[in-house]
């Protein structure tokens, strides 16, 4: 049991917040409201609600915070803190001065590199340091003093998917770790180094996922646009083909993963060799990712700094998205 008690507001969505919830209420916290969004942008909603079991009228929508009745209602609950955890909403001044103990978020980005959207696309695409964050929040977006901060390798065999997983599972792991200090008062903050932010809008992701087959690029960009956006059941990447889109995803492998999918030394030689550095047009560059290649067994090597990464494309149907799906990885066990 936490040996002195604070009374907790929550602040969620999506797996991060479950996960925030069932340890929050396993280590016995005091949680006398919590705030979810509404139906057609919640994920995880019932896990959360079944993890906490609060009833009905601690209970409220991110669209009632704009509401003076609301704001009154939570300031009656005498909290001292409010934890915004995967939540994916703006928390006004008005709100943030309920709280004597301020309001942390739990935010999924090296700040302040990447503040705004789409965290595991960016530092792919333009290299920016990945990470986990947490921070007071303040009346900027992801501006606020940094409690603790945890930096995430991008792999060069990283996707979009597989780097939302890391960032993710690490940012619940500092929160599980920097908790104990934040409850206590005993934490240390910084202010953020404003002249390094970079700031991302939702729109922004729309723009960069159409690419242009006439257009040419260097390898290695492209490649990054391809891969950042690979996260399956999600739309990726893709082209125009007349009126039709035609998607785009890859996978990326380390020398030694090719031995497990029976791909022969002898036929690893005969891989094409693409130069990050080198400009193809899109067109050529996909050609030589194998988008007409149903072997199953054929790659390009991309020449990168990091050494050799065994690439291959696949084009995918529209069929095969489903927005409202989860990852794999996203489990409640």
């Amino acid at each position: 049991m936490p040996d002195v008690a604070v009374r907790v507001v929550l602040f969620l969505n999506n797996w991060g917040g479950f996960e925030v919830a069932r340890w929050l209420r396993q280590r016995g916290e005091t949680i006398v409201g919590l705030v979810l969004q509404p139906a057609e942008e919640r994920r995880f909603g019932e896990e959360i609600l079944g993890a906490l079991q609060m009833p009905a009228d601690r209970i409220w929508l991110s669209t009632q915070l704009r509401d003076q009745e609301t704001l009154m209602q939570l300031k009656a609950l005498d909290p001292d803190i409010g934890i915004s955890a995967f939540f994916g909403a703006i928390l006004k001044p008005s709100l943030l001065e309920i709280f004597p103990k301020r309001c942390i978020n739990l935010h999924s980005a090296m700040l302040p590199y990447n503040r705004g959207w789409h965290t595991n696309v960016w530092p792919i695409i333009d290299r920016t340091p990945a990470g986990a964050t947490i921070h007071y929040i303040d009346s900027g977006i992801d501006t606020g003093d940094v409690i603790a901060q945890r930096h995430v390798a991008v792999e060069a065999t990283d996707t979009g998917g597989l780097l939302h997983e890391k960032i993710t599972r690490g940012l619940v792991d500092l929160f599980k770790q920097t908790w104990p200090d934040i409850r206590r008062g005993t934490n240390t903050c910084l202010p953020q180094d404003h002249r390094n932010a970079t700031i991302h809008k939702k729109a922004e992701l729309a723009a960069l996922s159409r690419i242009d087959l006439g257009r040419r690029n260097r390898a290695g960009d492209l490649i990054n646009i391809l891969r950042a956006r690979t996260y399956p059941p999600y739309p990726s990447a893709y082209y125009m083909s007349g009126d039709r889109a035609i998607y785009v995803r890859l996978q990326l492998l380390r020398e030694a993963n090719l031995d497990a999918l029976g791909v022969s030394r002898e036929r690893r030689h005969s891989f094409p060799k693409i130069v990050s550095d080198a400009k193809y047009t899109t067109e050529d560059l996909l050609t030589l990712l194998g988008i007409h290649d149903a072997s199953g067994h054929y790659f390009a090597v991309l020449l990168d700094e990091s050494g050799p990464v065994f690439v291959r494309a696949r084009l995918v149907d529209e069929s095969e998205f489903d927005t409202q799906a989860l990852p794999a990885w996203m489990s409640i066990a």
